[in-house]
């Protein structure tokens, strides 16, 4: 039974729910704070974009975080008729999509092979790879443009400004770190299904494209999102070998909008294409999303 200790004084009824709050508070509700926190801070450029490809006006100056001078869809419709960005959209997607589906397939390839035969240079082959990964690509800038040089004189096809010739440049550029990622994936897998498969009569080919592709789907998805997104994104090496305008990438023909003093000027047309940009990188990894979730919840071998 409770009593009022004097008037205006808490009661004990009080008192101990007050005890339970800041024992709440300091046990799990501190988490919650922290996490509403986290969600404000990375909300906060997104809102901030959003806002600036729907201002009317489309320039720096005039965005706020909540617009208040009425929204417009006008800065999307400059986009596609004052840019080239349809060209650049179709350029990211053609290399970005090309060059992760092939370094995938030939890292699956290479992963396999260092994973399941014993062959001479084996170990040094692996071993250069991860040497090679150390350091990055661009410290070969010079060497790669002299090499394209004569590329784009002999075969003008992959050279300069060419979706393809770039396309080349980034498969090897990820080769290195999707081989070592696939190869520890595949050695988790028992021997025994090789064993069996070529018990039954199947081939090196039919083992890995049959039997061993399917059990690694994880790794696949993981490192193809992660090749398209870094492929879409990427910037200095596009920067220098396409400078035509109608070969350009969303990365290197998006910068050109704020080159100079037309930064502020441009700036809700470079929101609205921020936009769009990360449609496909959204796309890609919601349909891979689910080959991931499968792929960890079935098993290679039933017991």
């Amino acid at each position: 039974m409770t009593t009022l200790t004097g008037a205006g004084r808490p009661t004990a009824v009080d008192r101990t729910a007050g005890r339970r709050r800041n024992r709440w508070f300091a046990q799990v509700g501190w988490r919650h704070l922290v996490g509403l926190l986290g969600v404000l801070f990375s909300l906060f450029p997104l809102v901030f974009v959003v806002s600036a490809a729907l201002n009317p006006l489309g320039t720096l100056s005039s965005t706020e975080l909540v617009p208040t001078g009425g929204v417009s869809f006008g800065n999307f419709g400059d986009l596609f008729a004052r840019t080239g960005f349809a060209n650049w959209f179709l350029n990211s997607l053609l290399i970005a999509g090309g060059a992760s589906f092939a370094s995938i397939l030939l890292s699956a390839l290479a992963a396999y092979a260092f994973s399941r035969m014993r062959f001479r240079g084996r170990r040094v082959g692996l071993l250069s790879l991860l040497l090679i990964q150390m350091f990055p690509q661009f410290l070969a800038i010079v060497a790669i443009f002299l090499i394209f040089g004569s590329i784009t004189d002999l075969w003008p096809a992959i050279g300069f400004n060419t979706s393809w010739g770039l396309m080349l440049l980034y498969m090897g550029g990820a080769l290195g770190v999707n081989t070592w990622l696939m190869k520890g994936f595949f050695d988790t897998l028992p021997r025994e299904l090789d064993e069996s498969a070529t018990m039954d009569g199947a081939s090196h080919a039919q083992v890995f494209f049959r039997i061993l592709l399917p059990l690694v789907a994880p790794i696949l998805a993981v490192t193809g999102l992660l090749a398209f997104i870094n492929t879409i994104n990427e910037f200095l090496m596009a920067s220098v070998f396409l400078t035509d305008t109608d070969a350009k990438t969303l990365a290197v023909g998006m910068r050109g909008m704020l080159q100079g003093g037309e930064r502020n000027t441009n700036f809700g047309i470079f929101a609205a294409g921020t936009l769009l940009t990360a449609i496909p990188t959204v796309l890609v990894f919601q349909f891979l999303q689910r080959f991931i979730v499968s792929g960890l919840t079935s098993g290679a071998v039933k017991g």
